[in-house]
């Protein structure tokens, strides 16, 4: 197993026996997992002839052939500069206070400034809501965001509005001490009325801006629990013991049972009334990160949903 290490702008990796004889562009596309650093092989070649790329403290060609215990630097191209500035964009408010804010996320909108979404982000109707509050805390891109949900996926979200909360809500993801609840309605009627699904995720090894079920990847647990069966389609709960990317979509995709309207994940021809998956963020919970006192917070189902359930119901 390769593990990256990150230090100041370089990535490090020590070559184990599994990449043995790889070329060297082939490998650093199939284990640099973070697609803002570098998004194609192409981009990887371009570092490597450009001499960003050193094995054993020398620049070799992106055809070189890995030897056990290479060690190889990558000088990580600087990030892209964002003017990200406040928007008067509608905020769904469910709750806030002097430590951290908690919105209901329409589908559609894209959580923090990135390639293709320099603006019109939740981020930035934030840095509106709450001004010069939240500068400086978690960056320039992602300032109070603690927690992230897809474009396509509606729901909570908890951001920061201090460093010391940041740190604290952090800390709580991280040890999943938080409680997440989803709801969903995905392909296929579910034989089980609960279940858990425990399978490790990882980066897809042939699509780079996918995630697939791998024993190499990280662990990943979600637990489901069928509300109600329809005729194509089942309306479910799920539970996250683990936050990995794209998880509950991966995981119901792996047992057979797709997220309606993922055309990632599931089938391509998706029903006319869903744009994106059919998933919503909507429940969640942690400790206050100043009074100690346990908070849990609930949405009303959107639109969008209740109107796919009552097409296929």
């Amino acid at each position: 197993m390769v593990i990256p290490m990150v230090m100041n702008n370089f990535l490090t990796f020590n070559v184990d026996v599994k990449y043995v004889s790889w070329r060297l562009d082939k490998f650093l596309f199939t284990v640099i997992e973070d697609k803002d650093i570098i998004v194609s092989r192409t981009a990887i070649q371009r570092l490597i002839e450009s001499g960003m790329v050193m094995v054993n403290g020398v620049s070799k060609n992106k055809s070189y052939r890995l030897e056990i215990y290479d060690f190889i630097a990558v000088v990580l191209p600087p990030p892209k500069e964002y003017d990200v500035v406040g928007e008067d964009i509608p905020l769904d408010i469910v709750y806030e206070d002097s430590e951290f804010l908690v919105v209901n996320k329409p589908k559609d909108l894209v959580v923090h400034p990135g390639h293709g979404h320099e603006t019109g982000t939740l981020v930035n109707a934030i840095l509106y809501h709450c001004g010069e509050e939240l500068s400086g805390i978690s960056g320039v891109l992602r300032p109070g965001i603690v927690h992230r949900i897809d474009k396509d996926t509606s729901g909570l979200l908890v951001i920061a509005k201090s460093q010391i909360s940041y740190a604290s809500l952090s800390s709580q993801f991280f040890r999943h001490d938080v409680k997440r609840e989803y709801h969903a309605i995905c392909h296929g009627r579910l034989g089980d009325l609960e279940g858990t699904i425990d399978a490790a995720i990882a980066r897809d090894k042939k699509d780079r801006k996918r995630f697939s079920v791998d024993d190499s990847g990280k662990p990943s647990i979600t637990d489901y629990f069928l509300v109600e069966n329809y005729d194509k389609y089942a309306y479910v709960k799920l539970r996250l013991h683990t936050g990995r990317t794209h998880q509950i979509r991966v995981h119901m995709a792996y047992i057979g049972h797709p997220l309606a309207g993922d055309t990632v994940y599931g089938p391509k021809s998706t029903p006319t009334q869903l744009i994106g998956q059919c998933l919503h963020a909507k429940t969640l919970a942690f400790t206050h990160p100043k009074t100690g006192e346990w908070m849990e917070f609930d949405s009303e189902l959107p639109e969008y949903f209740t109107k796919f359930i009552r097409t296929v119901s």
